[in-house]
């Protein structure tokens, strides 16, 4: 199949909110919830894709004609490119009936990992949700993120007793959901975390620790100082606050003030491998996508989502051959303009 059939195929198995677009460009969903879209006023994920549109690469094919080197290493271990699969979640109430979380997360997960990738997914209320994904990741060696909720720390920790248990590589928080109501409803209370809050889960996890919606550099020097070893500049899609920057407009101070201390992931309307090469030159060493994933998946199955990895690789490789970049670090901001 080639990226237009899967499309195709998506069509008639997701939805009724996503339309599996041509371009997941946060247009035709807007502000529709459930579904993929945004919290009002609904332009969080229109903005996300925009700016990065407005970021033009400069060319030049004056120098040694080689193959592209788009391997990558975070936490020591090496990966086939920086490209990720974000976490969703609550799949049967956004985007149809045809995945459970746990089942495509279990394709998600070894696809991910058969390509030299990793997934990271997503958490839940059920708790079975997390779980799964845990067994699916201890299948492939461990290679995966789960990504927990700002739950109260004895949940956490429960959480991460489960994820060690099942050696898997690395994990993640999402922040960025401590608004969420079922988090507020907890008892202890659960949602935002102090810097010292956040370092006792690191401290408890022992593993590479990932802080996802980070959206200042303020935020950035607070996940350095509660000893993360990686965060994802995310603004979760304008999903549970609306009024917010593009993740493209905040990566530069965020990257500048980091001065390459922590790994740097990412998130939010990065559509093609000229957007990946875009999302380098600002300061990031690798990216997460999350929709047209999905979409891939919901139209072929583990079949879909090699095929997107095939077009965002073979897009971004085309990207550094056309403007003189022999390897992920040859990306800076001098390879782009941004006027």
């Amino acid at each position: 199949m080639n990226y237009n059939e899967v499309l195709a195929a998506a069509r008639s198995q997701i939805g009724p909110f996503c339309k599996a677009c041509p371009v997941c460009n946060g247009r035709a969903c807007g502000n529709a919830m459930p579904g993929p879209g945004c919290k009002y006023p609904g332009q969080t994920a229109a903005r996300n894709f925009d700016k990065w549109q407005e970021i033009c690469v400069n060319m030049d094919t004056l120098c040694p004609n080689t193959e592209p080197d788009i391997s990558f290493e975070m936490f020591g271990r090496c990966f086939s490119s920086p490209i990720f699969a974000a976490p969703l979640g609550a799949l049967k109430l956004h985007y149809g009936d045809k995945y459970s979380d746990q089942e495509y997360n279990a394709v998600l997960v070894k696809a991910a990992a058969e390509y030299g990738s990793m997934a990271l997914t997503g958490d839940g209320v059920d708790p079975e949700i997390m779980k799964a994904s845990v067994l699916e990741m201890a299948k492939v060696g461990g290679m995966g993120c789960p990504t927990i909720k700002p739950w109260n720390k004895e949940f956490v920790f429960e959480k991460l007793d489960a994820v060690k248990a099942a050696g898997v590589f690395c994990a993640a928080m999402d922040v960025d959901g401590a608004g969420l109501p079922f988090l507020k409803a907890m008892n202890p209370n659960a949602g935002s975390k102090s810097v010292g809050e956040m370092k006792e889960i690191i401290d408890y996890a022992g593993i590479p620790f990932i802080i996802k919606g980070i959206m200042t550099p303020e935020g950035a020097i607070k996940a350095v100082e509660a000893g993360a070893a990686g965060i994802v500049v995310s603004n979760h899609g304008g999903r549970v606050q609306g009024g917010v920057p593009s993740t493209a407009e905040v990566l530069p101070a965020i990257a500048d003030a980091l001065k390459g201390q922590i790994t740097i992931l990412v998130d939010g309307g990065i559509r093609s491998g000229v957007d990946v090469f875009r999302a380098l030159a600002l300061g990031a060493d690798g990216v997460l996508i999350g929709r047209p994933i999905l979409t891939a998946i919901y139209g072929a199955g583990a079949e879909g989502y090699r095929v997107y990895m095939d077009k965002i690789v073979s897009e971004l490789k085309s990207t550094m051959t056309m403007c003189g970049a022999a390897s992920l670090k040859d990306i800076d901001e001098k390879k782009i303009w941004r006027g």
